[in-house]
């Protein structure tokens, strides 16, 4: 069996990765039309960081197990296509700011019936609205061949960025939507026995194609709602002298409510709350359910007030200035454990920063400098080739929080744990702020040492 994979990011890259790691057998090629994402792939360096990712691609690659800028050639070869392109929200026309673009999914199909010289399972592996699935039938089949059958499936994915080489291992589930007709079932079974190679049976599901793609925006949809849950009660603590941990840990004890996903923060991000939140709503308008589009978008509107409020308590608490005052911003990426900063949490606060004209220091074990001022929309040097004054990109945290007023930490890496922060206070402007954006630090040994320390929900 021959796979195809167009599209070499965060999902397509890991995932064909497991799949040639645990299917020897199998040849699988991943295929994009950004020639420097396949170079990356191809090299040392891999353009996704997951922990434990890196052994296994280096494991299958050359093997059966290829990265390619040929995507001609393996459409013609592949028995199993997977797409797995951006879907990002749309920034034009109807729909804007809410419907997902599905303009690469629509190139992926016109390209695979152009380029097919036999018939294909194509799978949806891309995050996309319900019923993608009947627009992309009908591109495959009104540009058919005479002879080729397509049969369409949905395999959505539900990896955690710096878990995802861990969640693909040993998935909780592995969903596969098709059609109840003799072809469907067919297709349905044939990629089901790929993951069958690794994964139990009984926890490969099947549905028809609307449930699963529906089952995917809806997963990330309740998980989204309990983070903003929890972040709406932080607010409450903080007012009334509660502890937001002590009650996340006591009402994630009931077994109806379990302790997954209520931990507090600065607010989710990735690439995929966010988006499929906003599709969710635009689905619902669509097919005319406005209460039930308020409830979702409410969701979203009380993860932006958190990052907001997160940001008006660093200007408030330093005497309602931060002009011209360093702020070191430890963390940049949207979780740990990964170099993805799509709707990171710190790049909303380093633009609410950067209005009030603080000056940013910035570090991140595994973001690139280039990322970050392309997420704060700002360039490294200005029209004279002079340096950014306002931010600096650090190679060390005691780079960053040297001289600053206000140190925040943005993402959870577990090396912020252990930082000498004795030697960061004595290098701090006095009075020294810290702002703990996702409740890491002790606090208690923090404020012995002489620092001001904000939590959040304490």
């Amino acid at each position: 069996m021959k796979i195809c994979c167009i599209g070499a990011g965060y999902v397509g890259g890991p995932t064909m990765a497991m799949i040639a790691y645990k299917c020897p057998d199998i040849q699988v090629t991943v295929v994009d039309v950004i020639s420097e994402k396949i170079d990356a792939w191809n090299s040392e360096d891999l353009p996704v960081f997951e922990p434990g990712l890196y052994d296994v691609v280096k494991e299958a690659r050359g093997r059966n197990l290829f990265f390619s800028a040929d995507r001609q050639k393996a459409i013609k070869e592949a028995d199993i296509i997977f797409v797995s392109v951006g879907t990002p929200t749309k920034s034009y026309g109807a729909g804007a700011g809410r419907a997902a673009d599905l303009v690469y999914v629509e190139n992926s199909a016109r390209e695979i019936a152009e380029w097919a010289e036999s018939s294909k399972i194509v799978v949806e592996k891309s995050t996309i609205p319900v019923r993608t699935a009947e627009s992309l039938k009908t591109v495959l089949h009104a540009n058919t061949k005479p002879g080729i059958r397509f049969d369409v499936l949905s395999n959505p994915e539900f990896l955690a960025e710096g878990t995802a080489v861990e969640d693909l291992n040993d998935p909780d589930r592995v969903l596969v939507g098709g059609e109840a007709t003799p072809e469907g079932q067919k297709a349905i079974e044939t990629l089901a026995s790929v993951y069958a190679n690794w994964i139990p049976r009984e926890k490969i599901i099947t549905t028809n194609l609307w449930s699963s793609e529906l089952s995917k925006l809806v997963a990330n949809a309740f998980l989204a709602q309990r983070i903003s849950s929890i972040n709406s009660i932080s607010a409450l603590c903080e007012a009334t002298g509660a502890n937001v941990d002590e009650v996340s840990y006591a009402i994630g004890q009931d077994s109806r409510i379990g302790p997954k996903f209520l931990k507090p923060s600065v607010g989710f991000g990735g690439s995929c709350f966010q988006k499929d939140l906003l599709n969710l709503v635009y689905l619902c308008e669509h097919f005319g359910l406005p209460d039930v589009a308020r409830y979702w978008q409410g969701v979203i509107d009380i993860n932006d007030w958190q990052k907001r409020r997160f940001s008006h308590n660093i200007v408030q608490s330093l005497f309602n200035t931060v002009n011209g005052k360093r702020i070191a911003m430890l963390g940049f990426a949207f979780k740990k454990d990964t170099n993805d900063t799509r709707e990171s949490a710190a790049i909303y606060v380093g633009r609410d920063l950067l209005e009030e004209q603080a000056q940013l220091a910035i570090f991140d074990p595994k973001v690139r400098s280039e990322q970050i001022f392309r997420d704060l929309k700002h360039s490294e040097t200005d029209e004279n080739g002079n340096k950014n004054q306002q931010i600096e990109i650090c190679q060390h945290p005691y780079e960053a929080t040297k001289g600053a007023h206000a140190l925040a930490v943005l993402t959870e890496w577990d090396s912020f744990k252990d930082l000498d922060y004795e030697r960061i206070f004595r290098e701090m402007y006095k009075p020294a702020f810290i702002f703990d954006g996702r409740n890491i630090l002790d606090h208690a040994k923090l404020r012995e040492i002489g620092f001001t320390v904000t939590a959040i929900g304490r």
